[in-house]
């Protein structure tokens, strides 16, 4: 399966689109939409912890060659290569989402989104494979917190995907 254009238009309101490089409130550098520049930067602690001299995200500096304006066609290649790894991982964590154009989707925004980690741990991937679609639609809701409080935009991006889920 493949990510329909009501999935990319969703993931493309809700990611945004950026030209030029910027560290997202993660501490990533991240270009277009959404995509992360550095997977190395991930592994990196948000914060140091006390006594420790490793370096944290945001210290991790931009490389030069990175650290101009990127044009449309390399945004829109790495979303294509971005997504493509996220269909894969989606479907092969739960291979019954097959023929479910809106639920696929969905589900490719939320992984995205929060990683595939995240979808593979989670108690939509949990329903979606035990057949409780309506449950696996509510769980999406589940997911909107970030620092222990409800971010809006997290609630609006997981209310758009369980519509999609649904239709």
């Amino acid at each position: 399966m493949k990510l329909s254009k009501a999935g990319a238009d969703l993931m493309h309101r809700f990611e945004g689109c950026r030209n030029k490089p910027y560290l997202c409130p993660a501490h990533i550098w991240t270009i277009g939409y959404g995509h992360v520049l550095y997977q190395e930067q991930i592994r990196l602690p948000m914060v140091a912890k006390e006594g420790q001299t490793t370096t944290i995200r945001k210290e991790l500096p931009l490389r030069q060659e990175d650290n101009r304006v990127w044009s449309k066609e390399e945004i829109e290649k790495l979303f294509a290569d971005d997504v493509n790894l996220f269909e894969r991982g989606v479907l092969r964590l739960a291979p019954t989402l097959s023929g479910r154009q809106g639920a696929f989707d969905a589900c490719v925004s939320f992984a995205f989104n929060a990683g595939v980690g995240a979808f593979q741990r989670s108690s939509i991937r949990m329903k979606i494979n035990r057949g409780d679609w309506e449950g696996a639609a509510d769980s999406l809701l589940l997911y909107c917190m970030a620092g222990g409080k409800i971010l809006l935009g997290l609630k609006k991006r997981r209310d758009a995907e369980k519509a999609l889920f649904l239709s």
